[in-house]
């Protein structure tokens, strides 16, 4: 009885063999594939073992035909997923903070799975999970596909909000929060709910493994704004610190043309300034985030407009001169 159902398991058997043993650099003859599905309780003959190759290749697998010496090899020329694509995201897995590492784990493991067990190795070899910051919310996987339904269902949602004190302690924000959810943003390896609080005017950030209890709530969440384009919007703030976008203008030395490409896109407009600068005009939030990208180029960066942005740099500079002079004396 067992016999009779790996045969009929036998073409399933087959794809998973050439999906996990084989690839450009790792061939199978028909004796190997013989050898294989006789391990399995199937009975098989070198004529039908033919045919049902060429009626998997009918079905649409890339079954690559070789000479090895004297005989005819095969293998899988190609996946669902290129090797190196599988790579690139085991490393956007591996380096996502918002992925816990039992998570980050789990992932790179099937990731794996995508490939053969041989260039599987490779990928487990190069992706490095411990010592990395990784968040130890578990719950942040069920956060995301309720967030996730409330967006699609046009629903508000609540959940409480938690920052860390100096002991690394949890130390939950008075009260719950509720919000009309908007979109879900990927910055700086963290994963952020953009969405509407109803005592704001301006839209909020949430770091969604900072939220627990998330809950779906009957009233419908206010519509999303008219315009709203979640890459421009991720593009004027900085660490996702939220509030009113204004417009800036920034004289930077030409040397910083690609960091301004970086941060605001290519489609941005330099204008030149002379021979060594150029000013770009953008909507930043206003935030010390902002100032802080600035600040780190020097004298290579300066704020032209408008004058309120340029005093509240100068004030957030002066805070910081003051404290230095006053601790050196």
């Amino acid at each position: 009885m067992e016999a009779g159902i790996h045969q009929k398991l036998k073409f399933l058997y087959l794809a998973r063999l050439f999906e996990r043993e084989t690839d450009e650099e790792h061939i199978l003859t028909v004796y190997d594939i013989l050898s294989r599905l006789e391990q399995l309780g199937i009975k098989e003959s070198r004529k039908t073992l033919l045919e049902d190759i060429s009626l998997l290749c009918d079905f649409g697998m890339d079954i690559i035909t070789v000479s090895v010496g004297k005989k005819l090899g095969y293998y899988l020329g190609s996946r669902s997923f290129e090797l190196a694509e599988i790579k690139l995201l085991a490393d956007a897995v591996s380096s996502a903070r918002f992925i816990t590492e039992k998570k980050s784990r789990q992932l790179l493991s099937k990731l794996e799975g995508l490939t053969s067990i041989f260039h599987g190795r490779e990928i487990h070899r190069r992706i490095y999970v411990a010592n990395r910051i990784k968040s130890e919310n578990e719950l942040i996987y069920i956060n995301i596909d309720l967030i996730q339904q409330a967006i699609d269902k046009k629903k508000q949602i609540t959940f409480r909000y938690f920052d860390r004190t100096v002991g690394m302690k949890k130390k939950y924000r008075q009260g719950g929060r509720s919000c009309s959810p908007f979109a879900l943003a990927w910055n700086d390896g963290s994963y952020y709910l953009v969405g509407k609080q109803k005592k704001y005017t301006t839209l909020s950030n949430f770091r969604i493994d900072r939220m627990e209890k998330v809950e779906l709530l009957p009233e419908a969440a206010e519509p999303v704004p008219e315009g709203f384009d979640l890459a421009e919007y991720t593009a004027t703030t900085f660490s996702m610190f939220s509030g009113e976008p204004r417009t800036v203008t920034l004289c930077l030395d030409n040397s910083l043309a690609n960091v301004a490409a970086d941060r605001f896109g290519t489609d941005v407009m330099l204008i030149p300034n002379g021979e060594d600068k150029f000013t770009l005009n953008v909507k930043v939030v206003a935030a010390p985030a902002f100032y802080s990208w600035v600040f780190q180029f020097g004298d290579k960066a300066e704020i032209i407009a408008p004058q309120s942005m340029r005093e509240e740099y100068i004030r957030m500079m002066d805070g910081i001169r003051k404290k230095y002079i006053k601790e050196n004396t």
